[in-house]
Formats: C-alpha cells, sequence, structure tokens
C-alpha cells in the first residue's frame, strides 16, 4: 500500500475501493512494522493533544514567550458566542481553535505539529470545527487525521514543509492542504475531491513568505494559521461541490517547492524580511535595535 505521489495514492484508492485514510492507515501499519491497533492508539492521543491545544487557551489565555501574541483566541470565541461574528459558525469556530493551537506553542505548551509547530493550529482548527458543527464521533475525527498525513507526506517526500527551504507556504500552505483534503473526506468526498481541494489550496498560497516577527513564531504565524482554515474551507468546498481542479497535485507540489527555492532568502524564516523589517515589528520585539 506504499505510494510515492497523488497519483499512485489515488490509484490504489481506485484499486481497492477505499478512502485516502484506509490507504494510508494500512501504509503506516505495513512500513512502521506495527499493529492496526498500536497506530490507531497514536492516532488517538494525537487528537486528545490537538483538542486540549484548540481550547484551553480560550477558556484560560497566556501570553507567549514573546510576549507579541496572547488572548487573541478568547476575544474570537466571545465574539462568536455574542453573535457578532461574520464568518459562520464552522470558519468562526475555526480560527479560533487555530489561533489557540498557536498561543499555546508560543507558550511552549504541547502540540501537535501538522505538519510544523508554525502550523499546527490549522488541522485541528478545521477539523474539531466541523465536528463541533456536525457533531461527528472522535472515529471519523481520526480517519481524517490519517487523510490528512498522507497528504503531508506526499509534501514532505516530494518537496519541503520548512519555511526555512520553502517559505510559509511550505507550512501554512501545506498545513491547509492537509486540512482541506482532510475535511473533504470528512464530509463524505471523494480521494479525487481530496486531492483537488488540496492542490487548489496550495495555488491559493502559493508563494506566501515566511518572515517571523523578532524570528519566533509567534506573529504573522499565529493570524496565517486562522487565514490558512478559511483557505482550507474554501477548497474543501469547491471540491465538494464538484469544482474541478485543472492542476494535478502533484505538479502543484512541484511548483510550491520551485517558487519556494527561488524565494529570497530573507523570506525564509530568516527575519530579515517581510513582515519581521517592518518600523513597527522592529519596535515591538528590538531585534534591529
Amino acid at each position: 500500500m506504499d505510494f510515492k505521489n497523488a497519483r499512485e495514492l489515488l490509484e490504489l484508492c481506485r484499486e481497492q475501493h477505499c478512502r485516502i485514510s484506509d490507504v494510508m492507515r494500512q501504509r503506516e501499519c505495513e512500513l512502521g512494522e506495527t499493529t492496526m491497533e498500536d497506530i490507531q492508539a497514536r492516532m488517538e492521543k494525537a487528537l486528545c493533544i490537538m483538542k486540549e491545544s484548540a481550547t484551553t487557551p480560550i477558556e484560560k489565555p497566556g501570553r507567549s514567550m514573546g510576549g507579541l501574541i496572547g488572548g487573541e483566541a478568547q476575544k474570537l470565541s466571545v465574539h462568536h458566542h455574542a453573535g457578532k461574528d461574520i464568518c459562520g459558525s464552522v470558519l468562526g469556530r475555526g480560527i479560533a481553535y487555530a489561533m489557540a493551537v498557536l498561543e499555546v506553542n508560543a507558550s511552549m505548551g504541547l502540540i501537535v505539529a501538522a505538519p510544523t509547530a508554525g502550523s499546527s493550529g490549522i488541522v485541528p482548527g478545521l477539523l474539531l470545527s466541523l465536528q463541533k458543527e456536525y457533531e461527528i464521533p472522535d472515529e471519523r475525527i481520526v480517519d481524517a487525521l490519517f487523510n490528512a498525513g498522507a497528504i503531508g507526506y506526499l509534501a514532505m517526500r516530494n518537496a519541503t514543509v520548512a519555511g526555512a527551504v520553502g517559505g510559509c507556504q511550505a507550512e501554512v500552505g501545506v498545513a491547509s492542504a492537509m486540512a482541506a483534503a482532510a475535511a473533504v473526506e470528512l464530509m463524505d468526498g471523494t480521494p479525487e475531491q481530496c486531492v483537488d481541494a488540496a492542490s487548489t489550496v496550495l495555488m491559493n498560497m502559493l508563494g506566501l513568505v515566511c518572515d517571523p516577527v523578532g524570528g519566533l513564531v509567534e506573529y504573522p504565524c499565529q493570524n496565517r494559521n486562522a487565514a490558512g482554515v478559511a483557505n482550507a474551507l474554501i477548497a474543501a468546498e469547491m471540491a465538494l461541490a464538484g469544482v474541478p481542479q485543472m492542476i494535478p497535485l502533484d505538479e502543484m507540489i512541484d511548483t510550491m517547492y520551485s517558487v519556494g527555492r527561488r524565494l529570497p532568502v530573507e523570506l525564509r524564516e530568516t527575519a530579515l524580511g517581510g513582515c519581521a523589517t517592518t518600523p513597527t515589528a522592529c519596535a515591538r520585539c528590538q531585534m534591529c535595535s
């Protein structure tokens, strides 16, 4: 059940008449030389950590180690529950969860890198919001996480998920692609629709630079996790509606990698360009004085 690209993944889904999550679960079992029960337990543990990190800051906000973020998730939650949000319940809740996870990460708490710490809020943000909205059991969320893992694996194998190599498009972009594909499967979409959604996300976030203020994974990382949830939700909606994606996921992964390697080094996690060098950011973190 091993696969090297999205084309081979879809072929396995067709041959076996199964979902992407089923292929990924079997692959992990075979290549990891372990039992289905063991990998299931590991993913269930990951889900528990995701839930904790997505909800704790909403109830008990705290400042980050660098002092640049803290309390944003609670503000969004209060705004939502007051009925003042304009995004709707799925997106409104999703961005609050995503920003909460980044608060936990920036305060040295426990998170699940999905695929990185700097993009760790997107997958749980969207999936947990959908779970809340549609009362989806944990078992199906775990399935969706295996789906997300398949997309993340393809990006890691054939490109990169490191901001220092490919910019934020490789972190938040890939995380959003993972979330979009997982959301499509969660809402009963086909494997083809899953990879279409992932491809759409990478297209929409192509060229996104990595420019952390002060070199800290806090700002604008937290805001971009929220934006990543929105991008993932849009792509999932399009795919589920039957809107086709002209460019295959494999080609978009290659393109993302090519664009990322062409980004100036200042825009690849060095804090030497972009938002990190604005006068306000420099004054706030005192890194340029």
